[in-house]
Parts: structure tokens; sequence; C-alpha cells
């Protein structure tokens, strides 16, 4: 579990694709910090720390998370939010974040309004996932409350903090970016899609 906080910017240093796998070697300042078999979540996706070296480690993102993120878009120099597991007794900060990637969506539009900015994503309504104003959402990991839902796009209103930390000031018009719905909005529309 995770709480959608980001706790450092992750470069990308190297990628290799073995068979329909792609290892990713990230360079942290938190690495010194992690321990193989530790989950970390790189734009919102919960991978494994599977190797550890001076400032570098290696995660191993397999086809299904390839196919259902932006992961396999990543090149060398790319940034990504990294986050650490939660641990138990922690105070939650942001959301209760699972990080297993619902969908992706694309960046529609990018608005600055006078000290911080509004960013508004599309995403494709035939998955069934859904959005509600001023509900939780994550967008590559950063949890976030949502402004203006529609029922296939959303917007987010970014403070200068979070654009300053996170990848959001890299985002343009047309990019890709993971999405996690908020676990409790998925249970209840389920157990409402059930009923009906």
């Amino acid at each position: 579990m995770f709480t959608g906080i980001i706790e450092d910017l992750g470069i990308i240093k190297n990628l290799e694709v073995e068979g329909e796998n792609l290892h990713i070697t990230v360079q942290t300042s938190i690495t010194s910090e992690l321990k193989i078999d530790q989950s970390v979540a790189h734009n919102g996706v919960c991978l494994t720390v599977v190797s550890i070296d001076k400032d570098d480690y290696i995660v191993t993102a397999i086809k299904e998370t390839l196919d259902k993120t932006n992961l396999g878009k990543l090149k060398s120099g790319d940034f990504v939010n990294v986050e650490r597991a939660m641990k138990l007794g922690d105070r939650l900060d942001g959301h209760i974040v699972q990080g297993h990637v619902d969908q992706t969506a694309k960046c529609i539009s990018i608005k600055e309004e006078d000290g911080s900015w509004v960013f508004t994503f599309k995403y494709d309504k035939a998955l069934n996932n859904i959005t509600i104003e001023k509900g939780s959402i994550t967008v590559n990991g950063v949890s976030l409350t949502v402004v203006n839902s529609k029922i296939d796009e959303f917007s987010v209103a970014i403070i200068p903090y979070t654009y300053e930390h996170t990848t959001f000031n890299k985002l343009k018009v047309g990019d890709t970016v993971n999405l996690e719905f908020d676990v409790i909005g998925k249970y209840v529309k389920r157990l409402n899609d059930l009923r009906n």
C-alpha cells in the first residue's frame, strides 16, 4: 500500500528488454534505504526491487504491466515519481493507493492559474472507471483531488510544491499518464453494478 505522496524523482538510467519483460534501472536519492524484494511505486506502478548497486536499483515490469501503463514509453533520462510502500502505523497523508494502475489517460489541457496549474485528462470510459468531484485519484502515483469530473475526463489542481517535486513540471499536452482510481469508490461502484 502507498499514500500517493511522492518521496523523490527517480532518473531512468537504463532500460533492458528480456523477452517480454523490461528491466528498469533507476537512480534516486533513496536507493540506500531500499532493500531487495521491497515494493516501490514508479509513476504509481508497484514494482519489486530485484537488484541494488550504489545509487541505482533495478525493477522488472512484465508484459501486462507494460500494456496497461506508461512504463513501456520510458526512455533513458526520463524522470519517474518514486514512493516506497507505507509502513504500518504511519500517517496516511494522501489516500489509500494500491500501486495497481487501472488504466492510462491522455493529458488534454494544462492551464496556469496565478500560482497553480490545472491539468485535464481524458480516459477511455469503456473500462467503466469513474471519478467524482472532490474524490481521490492517483495520476502517475501522485495522490490528488478531482475537480471538474465528467464521464470520461477530469481535472486536478496542482499547487507549486507538487508541481516542483513531481513529474508534473515535465508533463505536456498529449502525454500518457497512469491512473489509479479511488479504491473505495471502485468497491462502491462494483457493489452498485452487481445490484443492478
